[in-house]
C-alpha cells in the first residue's frame, strides 16, 4: 500500500492506494505545532482501523509520498519517515524531485508543490490544455499547456478566509454555516451571505477560468478545448453553479502524489 499525504494550510489529507485505486482516506486539521511523535500517533490511530494494514506503524505500507505547503509540518513529517518508516521508501516533493511537469514560471522554486502535483495529475487523467481550480485555504487556478507544462496561475482568497473576514469586519455580520441558500436573493442576512459565497465564487471561477483559457490557447485556438478540473475540500460548494467546470476530482492531489512516487520509484531499487 502507498501512503500519500497532502499537507495544506488548513487541512491535511491522507490517502491509501492499493495499486491505482484509493482505498481509504482521512482529513485532519493542519497544526504546525504537532511534533513528529504526535503525528506518528495520529497516523497510527487512523491507519490502525484499516483491515488491510497491520497493528504496528508501517505494517503494510510499501511507500510514502508527501507534499506540504507548510514548511514546519514538512520538517516534522521528514522526521516521521526517518524514525517510524525508516525502511519504507519515501518521496517528499521538493526541488529536485522528478514530477514530469516542466515549470515555465519566472521562479519555479516559489510555486507550491501541491500546484505542481495537481498539474501532474491533471495531465495524466485529462491531458492538456487544462486549468485546475483548487478550493482550499486559497482558491488557486493553475494553467497547464497542451504539452503538459505548468505555465502559471492565479491565487485568490479562499471561501473560508473570505467568510471569516466578512464576519470580523462587518459590524452587523457574523460567522455563518457554509451552505447553499434557497435563492440568490437572500431573505435574511445569513441567506444573503451564503448567496454571496456560492454565487460570488461561482462567478469568480467562471470569469477567471474563461480569461485563462483564452490566454492558454491564444488568438488562433478555441477556449472550449481547455478542460477545467475542480478539486479541494470546498469544491462541492460551487460545482452546481459554475458553468465552466468540466470535471470534479476530489483526490487529484493524492493521485498526483502517487504518480510522482511511481516516477521516482526506480531510484529506490
Amino acid at each position: 500500500m502507498l501512503l500519500t499525504i497532502d499537507v495544506g494550510n488548513s487541512q491535511t489529507v491522507l490517502g491509501l492506494f492499493d495499486g491505482d485505486e484509493i482505498v481509504e482516506h482521512w482529513r485532519v486539521s493542519t497544526d504546525p505545532r504537532r511534533t513528529a511523535d504526535e503525528m506518528a500517533v495520529l497516523m497510527q490511530g487512523l491507519m490502525g482501523m484499516h483491515p488491510m494494514l497491520g497493528s504496528e506503524l508501517g505494517d503494510g505500507i510499501h511507500g510514502i509520498a508527501i507534499c506540504s505547503t507548510v514548511p514546519a509540518v514538512m520538517h516534522e513529517l521528514r522526521e516521521v519517515t526517518r524514525r517510524y518508516y525508516g525502511d519504507v521508501p519515501a518521496v517528499l516533493v521538493e526541488p529536485g524531485v522528478k514530477t514530469g511537469v516542466p515549470i515555465l514560471t519566472d521562479n519555479p522554486k516559489e510555486v507550491g508543490a501541491d500546484r505542481i502535483i495537481n498539474a501532474c495529475a491533471a495531465v495524466e487523467l485529462y491531458g492538456g490544455p487544462a486549468i485546475v481550480v483548487d478550493f482550499g485555504t486559497a482558491t488557486t487556478f493553475d494553467a497547464v499547456s497542451a504539452r503538459g507544462e505548468y505555465v502559471g496561475g492565479v491565487i485568490a482568497p479562499g471561501i473560508e478566509i473570505s467568510m471569516e473576514a466578512l464576519g470580523m469586519r462587518g459590524a452587523m455580520l457574523r460567522k455563518i454555516e457554509l451552505a447553499r441558500p434557497r435563492n440568490v436573493i437572500g431573505k435574511s442576512t445569513v441567506e444573503a451571505m451564503q448567496a454571496g459565497v456560492v454565487y460570488g465564487f461561482a462567478g469568480q471561477v467562471d470569469g477567471v477560468a474563461a480569461r485563462m483559457a483564452r490566454e492558454l490557447v491564444g488568438p488562433a485556438g478555441d477556449p472550449a478545448d481547455v478542460r477545467v478540473i475542480a478539486t479541494g475540500g470546498l469544491a462541492p460548494m460551487v460545482l452546481g453553479e459554475s458553468s465552466v467546470i468540466d470535471d470534479h476530482e476530489p483526490w487529484l492531489t493524492l493521485i498526483g502524489l502517487r504518480l510522482v512516487y511511481e516516477r521516482n520509484a526506480p531510484h529506490f531499487d
